[in-house]
């Protein structure tokens, strides 16, 4: 009999990378989820468990290099990587911008994903037939004001999976890289305004149904499971309300 495919999800603590492993779990995959905050993503597995599918948390810093090739000894087959870890600070200009808030979103989202795919690659490519999601943005693709420090780290994100997507090519693992739009989630936009819950509200005011957490997550697991010769390259996901960046509808 097949052993299950082991998928592991950065970031798993809340939002999209919760939600992606809740329907990777329930797709079949056993799934690894990871994140910094080790009670959050212990208890996310517990509920997956119960609910009858198979689940295993581990606590890591994705910016932590030597926690990221211990976390990855304990692989030698791997059939998916869900690079999620991520996040945005700020939203000051380029002229005022704070460089450590640059500076730590470029680690984490960057660095992040470099750490823990390249430490991974071995067991993806071993598996016969890997796939490598990297969750990037529509920042990826265009700017916007206010957001130079998170366009320039998920243009860097989208700029590696680009070129992993071409050094790989030949070998049994695929590189898909989704970069959603206006997602609301419980956590992304207050952390980005450092817990300011009013600043974090007017992002989504008068904006007809957003993207959830769990339509991003279901985007993911479409995309994983297409047949092993089908690789979505890049895929863009925003809300109906949603034309661009910079070009929301609002009923207020």
């Amino acid at each position: 009999m097949a052993a299950t495919p082991i998928a592991v999800i950065t970031g798993a603590s809340s939002g999209i990378g919760a939600a992606t492993a809740r329907t990777l779990a329930a797709a079949g995959f056993r799934v690894v989820l990871t994140a910094r905050r080790k009670d959050r993503i212990e208890a996310l597995a517990a509920e997956i468990t119960e609910a009858g599918h198979q689940a295993t948390a581990y606590a890591l810093d994705v910016t932590d290099r030597a926690a990221v090739d211990e976390f990855a000894t304990a692989f030698r087959s791997l059939a998916v990587l869900v690079n999620n870890a991520g996040g945005a600070l700020g939203a000051d200009p380029v002229a005022t911008g704070d460089p450590a808030d640059w500076r730590q979103m470029y680690e984490t989202n960057v660095i992040g994903t470099l750490n823990v795919t390249q430490a991974l690659l071995p067991a993806l490519t071993a598996s016969g037939d890997g796939t490598i999601v990297i969750l990037s943005s529509t920042a990826a693709l265009s700017a916007y004001e206010g957001g130079g420090g998170y366009v320039a780290a998920k243009h860097g994100e989208h700029v590696l999976a680009e070129t992993l997507r071409l050094e790989i090519v030949g070998t049994p693992v695929r590189v898909i890289e989704v970069a959603p739009g206006m997602v609301r989630t419980e956590e992304f936009a207050t952390t980005r305004f450092r817990g300011d819950t009013e600043k974090a509200a007017k992002v989504y005011a008068g904006v007809d149904a957003p993207l959830t957490a769990e339509d991003v997550a279901d985007t993911i697991g479409w995309a994983v499971t297409r047949p092993s010769h089908v690789n979505i390259d890049l895929l863009v996901v925003r809300p109906r309300a949603q034309a661009s960046n910079t070009k929301v509808h609002r009923t207020v």
